[in-house]
């Protein structure tokens, strides 16, 4: 096939599928690959692996023991580093160009695209791959009840990190008494204001939703609503009141600000476990995020549960050995090194259950945090308003604009079809 034609039946599986969504229908892959023929040992097999850089040392570990365990066969395994954050965005453009990874790793975020557009193959051993793994990472890698990627973490939230030296357990039960501590110590807490992956945890707990519309594309949102409990100009007042306390860093840069022990405390995931244990010691400290002042209450921050999976290329010309790498590289015992050299929490049963992983003070904030977490399904259009109202918002809205026409302008973004 021509790179044209790739493109022509990529695009009419796009549409395709996006508009089955909404009537239940599974969406599958517009090219269905033939069964291999059994491959000659004396063949060297050729993959490509997509994998986080910030994984590079652990990814040939991974390679190395998936070459051990299928020693009778030669295989030549390039890795390529491409954010799993922006996997689907990178994979689009490899496949309209007739190449790409045999395999790669993801966020659960980009799982619906990455199926209506055809780019993933069906997990061949589903059963079993549901079976080791919990039920919450399984459903976020599924769209109609087939499972299309392997789960490799059950760990893609957020939760508070803090200094032992500086604050208490007391301490960060509250924003509002966090804030204040940090600003008498002269410290800072950071926290990134300008991903609405983050600014999320204001809105999640007050009542107010947002999320995918039955289209399966668009957006709803209800940030703005002014006849709720908690209405949407409460939430962007408390969120002024702490841009506004001295203590906030909302720069997300919080490995630097630890470095340069400016910072006490901020929002982070298991991704940075490793280096705050070994910057903080004795000192490391993580939990639950805490409650912040809203509407004259204390709301408990939320926060979106996501997960990171790794998934095959429905067009690989070595299908077989690509499923082989994917379920090797999400194995209980590469799951395990996984939580070893990066410190990411499993989302395999057995995996998860060791004494080790559970004593992880990271993995016990999440655990703890799960209660206040919710799947993140939104449609594309959610990232640039929120972007936008967070940054204002750090800011201290300085044109003193008004805020119900700054949520509403909000919302309208994130609801947008186009």
């Amino acid at each position: 096939m021509n790179r044209t034609g790739f493109y022509v039946v990529l695009l009419a599986g796009l549409i395709t599928a996006i508009s089955f969504y909404g009537c239940g229908d599974s969406a599958q892959p517009q090219e269905q690959l033939q069964p291999q023929e059994e491959v000659k040992r004396s063949e060297t097999i050729s993959l490509t692996l997509w994998g986080a850089e910030e994984d590079a040392e652990l990814l040939e570990e991974l390679i190395a023991g998936f070459k051990t365990q299928y020693n009778s066969q030669t295989f030549n395994i390039t890795v390529e580093y491409q954010s799993e954050a922006n996997c689907k965005d990178a994979l689009f453009g490899k496949l309209i160009d007739g190449y790409g990874p045999d395999v790669f790793a993801f966020a659960d975020d980009q799982l619906r695209v990455m199926v209506a557009a055809g780019m993933l193959a069906p997990v061949k051993d589903a059963d079993t791959v549901r079976k080791n793994n919990v039920e919450a990472a399984c459903e976020a890698a599924s769209v109609n009840g087939v499972l299309y990627a392997y789960p490799m973490t059950a760990d893609n939230g957020y939760f508070l990190y803090y200094n032992k030296a500086y604050l208490s357990d007391e301490d960060i039960k509250s924003m509002d008494s966090l804030l204040r501590k940090a600003k008498a110590k002269g410290k800072k807490f950071v926290m990134d204001w300008s991903s609405g992956w983050y600014l999320y945890s204001f809105f999640g707990g007050t009542g107010l939703s947002v999320g995918l519309s039955e289209d399966g594309v668009s957006n709803q949102c209800d940030w703005n609503a002014t006849d709720t409990e908690i209405t949407g100009m409460d939430v962007a007042k408390g969120m002024l009141a702490i841009a506004s306390s001295g203590a906030l860093d909302p720069s997300g840069q919080f490995v630097d600000r630890i470095k340069d022990d400016t910072a006490i405390a901020g929002v982070s995931g298991v991704w940075d476990s490793v280096v705050i244990a070994e910057t903080w010691g004795e000192n490391y400290g993580a939990a639950k995020l805490p409650t912040y002042t809203c509407g004259g209450s204390q709301v408990q921050m939320a926060s979106f549960a996501g997960y990171k999976m790794v998934g095959v290329n429905a067009y690989s010309k070595q299908a077989e050995w690509a499923q082989k790498l994917a379920d090797f590289m999400t194995n209980e015992e590469s799951q395990t090194l996984r939580f070893v050299r990066r410190g990411q929490g499993p989302s395999n049963i057995l995996a998860s259950s060791s004494d080790e992983i559970a004593a992880s003070p990271a993995i016990k904030a999440i655990l703890s945090q799960s209660e206040f977490s919710s799947l993140q399904s939104i449609g594309g259009n959610y990232w640039e308003p929120t972007q936008k109202f967070g940054e204002l918002m750090a800011a201290k809205n300085p044109e003193n604009r008004n805020l119900q026409d700054i949520l509403d302008e909000m919302v309208k973004g994130i609801t947008s079809l186009y």
